[in-house]
């Protein structure tokens, strides 16, 4: 995997009943990615899945910028 610039991220984690809801937001663009998992699992984990998500938002975000080859140009 590539090594990536250094973004500031907050962390947001809220438990309700059997379920927790982990939100990674980032402080730049404010795109923010949730994650739903069961209460007892470990807060890294949840963690690492929320930036992983998140940092693919980003990613496609970035990519949306760049012009694609499909459709006809006038």
């Amino acid at each position: 995997m590539a090594a990536r610039p250094s973004r500031e991220i907050y962390i947001e984690l809220v438990r309700v009943g059997d379920s927790a809801k982990l939100t990674a937001i980032d402080a730049e663009s404010g795109v923010e990615a949730v994650v739903l998992g069961p209460a007892h699992a470990a807060r890294s984990d949840l963690e690492k899945l929320a930036v992983q998500k998140l940092e693919r938002m980003l990613s496609q975000q970035s990519d949306s910028n760049k012009p694609t080859r499909r459709g006809l140009v006038v």
